[in-house]
């Protein structure tokens, strides 16, 4: 199958109106001109290579689109699997949390199971590729025992290391946890209370929970016997990173100081950061700016994290911008996460690898 006239994006340059040919699953072809009679023409359009996100956040959101409501697992995969493919998402890390003591929120260790099972049970069935990332809060040592068995059954493919405590991390400012809380808590009703004091009075609380820092190392360990890519969260100081660096982590997911980032790069990490924080040019929290970082250098992957148009049109404006060529810019959302997942047969529209290719029309 001939794919003609169109922009192709290869991995180190742009043909202006090429063609691509796939036998199969696989491209077998790349010409640097239209060939005639093809199956396909697109004048007009850009082949990229599909696009890859390492954590998004918006399964849980589907399932639970308001507090008490609960949506079918399933129904929510189909649907949100429709809409990732419809923004040229064609690998997509449905990240679950192990993160909260309560047993009725979508964040409890049975349900968060009970998505992980569902998600590998459709994985044949959607139009993109899920897998599973799951987000260990290391507040919850309990849930280690949970995820070492769902490593052990094959059931997780990204494991990332999360704290979310208040005074720290993505959260350093207590004052502005606060505000974020409340006003959350307003529009939502969901998990934080709702009033300042109240507010306050859980950041006290989870200030005082253990951390299971021995449960992180044996975590990390399994997960690398299976193979699986070990993801930090919120790194915020160099300490950390040294730290999540030697139990053997390669992904600096979401640093919030250019400090972080910059420790993570040096010691060869991949740094993954927002697609939408770098869309908006600015951090909700106060954080870093993934745009800035981006162009200094210290970024090499984005991700949904809770919007999934953002991806593409993040990469885009970084080429409208003039910060980005645009084969540089598409590695950020194909070609960099593909290398930090150890996604060898995808991420590049090269002989050989699959036929994972989006058409975009880039006006």
């Amino acid at each position: 199958m001939w794919l003609s006239d169109l922009q192709i994006v290869l991995p180190d340059r742009v043909l202006a109106n090429g063609a691509i040919c796939i036998d199969g699953c696989r491209i077998v072809d790349i010409r640097h001109k239209p060939v005639r009679n093809a199956d396909v023409h697109a004048p007009g359009l850009t082949a990229l290579p599909g696009l890859i996100d390492l954590h998004g956040d918006m399964l849980e959101r589907e399932i639970s689109p308001r507090p008490k409501a609960a949506i079918p697992i399933d129904l929510a995969l189909h649907e949100l699997d429709k809409r990732l493919v419809a923004t040229g998402i064609t690998t997509a890390y449905a990240a679950v949390s192990f993160a909260w003591h309560r047993s009725d929120s979508i964040r409890s260790e049975e349900r968060a199971r009970e998505i992980m099972l569902t998600v590998n049970q459709l994985r044949p069935h959607l139009l993109a590729d899920h897998l599973v990332h799951a987000r260990f809060e290391i507040t919850n040592p309990d849930a280690g025992k949970v995820l070492t068995e769902l490593l052990n059954d094959r059931q997780v493919h990204l494991v990332s290391i999360m704290d979310h405590t208040p005074g720290q991390g993505q959260y350093r400012d207590i004052e502005a946890y606060i505000k974020f809380a409340v006003e959350w808590s307003k529009r939502t009703g969901e998990a934080y209370g709702k009033s300042e004091d109240e507010v306050r009075a859980q950041v006290a609380e989870r200030q005082s929970w253990p951390k299971g820092w021995d449960v992180v190392r044996e975590v990390a360990q399994i997960a690398q016997t299976y193979g699986v890519p070990l993801a930090s969260h919120d790194d915020d100081t160099v300490e950390k990173v040294d730290w999540v660096h030697e139990i053997g982590v390669n992904i600096s997911e979401f640093p919030v100081t250019e400090e972080a980032a910059a420790e993570a790069r040096r010691r060869g990490l991949h740094v993954a950061m927002g697609a939408p924080n770098a869309l908006q040019g600015r951090s909700l929290s106060g954080n870093l700016s993934a745009a800035a970082a981006v162009a200094s250098g210290l970024v090499d992957t984005l991700a949904t994290d809770y919007y999934p148009a953002s991806m593409l049109h993040a990469m885009h404006a970084f080429v409208e911008r003039g910060i980005l060529p645009l084969h540089e810019a598409v590695k950020l959302v194909s070609e960099n996460p593909a290398d930090a997942l150890g996604l060898h047969d995808r991420g590049q529209l090269a002989v050989g690898k699959k036929a994972d290719i989006v058409l975009v029309d880039l006006h």
